[in-house]
């Protein structure tokens, strides 16, 4: 086995076939979004402006019962439209591009795969950038909820508009998780970047991977590095650049 793990993962990737990518929020932090439990996240920064836990403002129930709080806070943390990808998400593109890559697999909900250049995203927890009316159903982008203060509503119907995003207590999309299930099963690789592995079901859909290897990119310890053939824990972006070298990308 090579010593530098990215000389190892850029060896595998050239033998593979079928290749599955799952990330979460460690994946985009290099492109200044912050995660959600590490210090400096999500949870940490939002205790200081409002007075609920984020997990709390993150429900259904919440988005239901205190619609213009939720919306405060999702405007103010969950949204980075100026974001740019970096070099992990522009790897992914390049692999699919040329066949490598079956799904990319992502508890994401940034958009910054597709804006990276990547079509086989699976967005297991939605996406911010499209939003439904809870009335009508009709379908809005980004912008409304940007262009927007308070509570956006639909110009057509006047209804509420709901981020396309899963909420604490909502149910994740079957077909989604079944499309993913698929490709874990078939791959040959799978690359697990920027995840804890905590949060569940999304998470249990590493266990469902028996193909050839598994790399695991994370900085801190996962319930599932005894199950890797490669653990890396340094920097994701750094990782991705040296393999795009070394696979003459760039």
């Amino acid at each position: 086995m090579a010593h530098d793990p990215a000389e190892q993962l850029a060896e595998w990737i050239t033998e593979a076939k079928k290749i599955v990518f799952f990330g979460g929020a460690g994946t985009s932090t290099e492109s200044g979004i912050p995660d959600f439990r590490s210090a400096g996240g999500l949870y940490e920064s939002g205790q200081d402006e409002f007075p609920y836990a984020p997990e709390e403002m993150l429900s259904r129930e919440f988005f239901s019962a205190q619609t213009e709080t939720f919306y405060r806070f999702y405007r103010s943390k969950m949204l980075h439209p100026n974001a740019e990808p970096n070099d992990m998400h522009r790897l992914l593109a390049d692999l699919e591009h040329r066949g490598k890559i079956t799904a990319v697999i992502t508890q994401n909900i940034d958009g910054l795969h597709q804006k990276a250049g990547s079509q086989q995203v699976l967005e297991v927890h939605g996406s911010v950038l499209t939003n439904t009316c809870l009335s009508c159903g009709k379908k809005y982008g980004l912008d409304v909820i940007l262009d927007t203060e308070n509570i956006p509503t639909c110009p057509d119907c006047g209804g509420i508009l709901k981020p396309d995003v899963v909420l604490y207590g909502e149910m994740l999309d079957s077909d989604v998780l079944e499309t993913a299930v698929q490709a874990i099963e078939n791959a040959d690789l799978m690359i697990v970047g920027g995840t804890s592995l905590t949060v569940q079901p999304a998470a249990s859909l590493v266990g469902m991977f028996t193909g050839g290897h598994l790399a695991l990119l994370n900085r801190t310890p996962t319930p599932y590095d005894n199950h890797a053939d490669l653990l890396v824990t340094e920097s994701m972006g750094v990782v991705a650049k040296r393999i795009r070298q070394l696979l003459k990308y760039e």
